[in-house]
């Protein structure tokens, strides 16, 4: 299993900055301040396992509120919690919020468990349990700031 990190210190200074300037966004309570970081890079992160348009368009659809609110603060809660660096010193590294992301549902330990609550429900829990894996929102970010991803599914 990957090592749980929690702390910003554990983190290159762009990927740092990248999750810091994406709680602010965050915090705005305005979706479209994420197009602004999404506009920076060559790419824009996946938003969807296929192809999902307008990513902004397709976040606010996830919503259940018109404006995506709900959605921001899915994003703050998953950039709050604890994170793995994945495939460390490889050409593909990432760093993956929540750590949850990188574990079978059936490994959590009864504190994990309380710590996954505050992102899902106990029913989510179970049915990421029948499935297999983590299915919720993640997000990754490259060692060099790059957003690559704030998805769901698997």
């Amino acid at each position: 299993m990957p090592q749980i990190f929690r702390s910003d210190a554990d983190l290159p200074e762009p990927v740092r900055q990248m999750r810091l300037r994406l709680m602010e966004a965050a915090r705005t309570g305005d979706l479209n301040r994420l197009r602004a970081l999404m506009d920076e890079q060559p790419e824009p992160p996946a938003v969807s396992l296929g192809n999902a348009g307008d990513p902004i368009e397709y976040l606010k659809a996830l919503a259940t509120d018109a404006e995506g609110r709900e959605i921001l603060a899915i994003l703050l809660e998953v950039l709050e919690a604890g994170f793995v660096r994945v495939q460390a010193g490889a050409p593909d590294e990432l760093y993956v919020w929540p750590y949850f992301a990188q574990y079978p549902p059936d490994s959590l330990t009864p504190p994990q468990l309380v710590e996954l609550f505050t992102l899902l429900t106990a029913a989510d829990y179970e049915e990421m349990r029948s499935y297999g894996s983590y299915t919720f929102f993640r997000v990754g970010i490259a060692p060099d700031g790059r957003w690559l991803f704030f998805l769901a599914g698997d």
